[in-house]
């Protein structure tokens, strides 16, 4: 049957998410998972109903979060569907393509691959900010750029600047895709004020992380009212689950809200707390980072990857050369992490 798939998917290599990855042990810190599992009690009584394609409470209430308007506002099964959406809607198969900058999220290229479209890369500096005369040189049919601020893996904040330099340069052009969906943890370094200025602005959100419902599939896409009424007309027609909706809604209650924000605020801590840490250790780099996971670089970074997981502790290689990343957990989970690293480097 696999020769029946098109041509673009036998070919295709899945993106190796870290339950694809497997692993087995009780330090995993490899999916920038929150630590968190808060409790919620689900409404499941109306579920020989369909649900609403944008249940309006929801809608509502994210965008009050986030700071637009509802009719700004569209939710989707995580951010992941939003890059799908983007793709479906704007490319042509063939024809168009997107372009993104590496080393960054993964399944940009995987989803335009899935679909057909052309993938142009323009890699990021050496100090992992945008090329922006390389971007340039490289619009040619490019519907979609991708920008990834914090940016996975590295952990860095790209230059605000230079997203506005890249928005005026696609202005009629190309829609610039922010993907925050570690905005949560630096929420003073969000483009979402940028809408106002710009109609090619999309930005990518998630429930996944700050929230602690990575297990839920609650995303959201967050632009223009033109941009959210071509992407409605290409979601599925019942994307949000009844029991999703009721949990996100909970969730974006004040009390959610006050129990988010206290638990980034540990989590933020936490990180502070792993980097100072690492960063005694002679040879090893910890970069700078802004969302929930630090990008640490090693004097050998498979051999510290392969020795951790063959001690049940689960961490997340990196296309960077010696770098592994490393999730941020609850305070005794980093405290395992800093003893066996120590110890790894006795």
């Amino acid at each position: 049957m696999e020769k029946l798939a098109r041509k673009q998917v036998q070919q295709l290599t899945p993106y190796l998410s870290a339950r694809r990855i497997g692993g087995s042990g009780d330090v995993w810190l490899n999916a920038n998972e929150s630590p968190f599992d808060n409790a919620y009690v689900a409404d499941i009584s109306r579920l020989n109903r369909y649900s609403e394609c944008q249940p309006k409470p929801l809608i509502d209430a994210y965008a009050a979060y986030a700071g637009v308007k509802p009719e700004q506002t569209l939710t989707s099964r995580g951010a992941d569907e939003g890059i799908e959406l983007l793709i479906r809607a704007y490319c042509e198969p063939g024809q168009d393509a997107v372009l993104y900058c590496p080393p960054t999220y993964g399944m940009y290229a995987i989803s335009a691959e899935t679909f057909g479209v052309e993938r142009k890369t323009v890699p990021l500096n050496s100090d992992w900010q945008l090329d922006l005369a390389g971007i340039e040189a490289q619009l040619d049919n490019v519907k979609l750029v991708f920008v990834c601020s914090p940016n996975n893996p590295t952990g860095n904040l790209v230059k605000r600047e230079d997203i506005v330099t890249l928005l005026e340069m696609t202005k009629d052009k190309a829609i610039v895709v922010m993907d925050e969906a570690y905005i949560d943890f630096c929420p003073e370094a969000s483009t979402v004020d940028l809408l106002k200025e710009y109609d090619n602005l999309a930005i990518l959100r998630t429930m996944s992380k700050a929230f602690a419902l990575a297990g839920l599939r609650c995303g959201f896409t967050l632009a223009n009212p033109d941009i959210i009424n071509v992407l409605l007309k290409v979601i599925a027609p019942y994307p949000v689950p009844i029991p999703v909706a009721d949990i996100a809604q909970q969730a974006l209650s004040a009390q959610g809200l006050e129990r988010a924000a206290s638990q980034v605020a540990e989590l933020n801590q936490n990180r502070q707390y792993l980097s100072q840490a690492l960063s005694t250790i002679e040879g090893v780099t910890v970069c700078e980072g802004w969302g929930n996971y630090l990008l640490v670089l090693f004097p050998d970074g498979d051999a510290l990857f392969k020795a951790a997981w063959d001690n049940g502790m689960i961490l997340r290689n990196s296309p960077i050369e010696n770098g592994v990343r490393i999730s941020i957990g609850n305070k005794t989970e980093c405290e395992k992490v800093i003893g066996f690293i120590k110890n790894f480097y006795l």
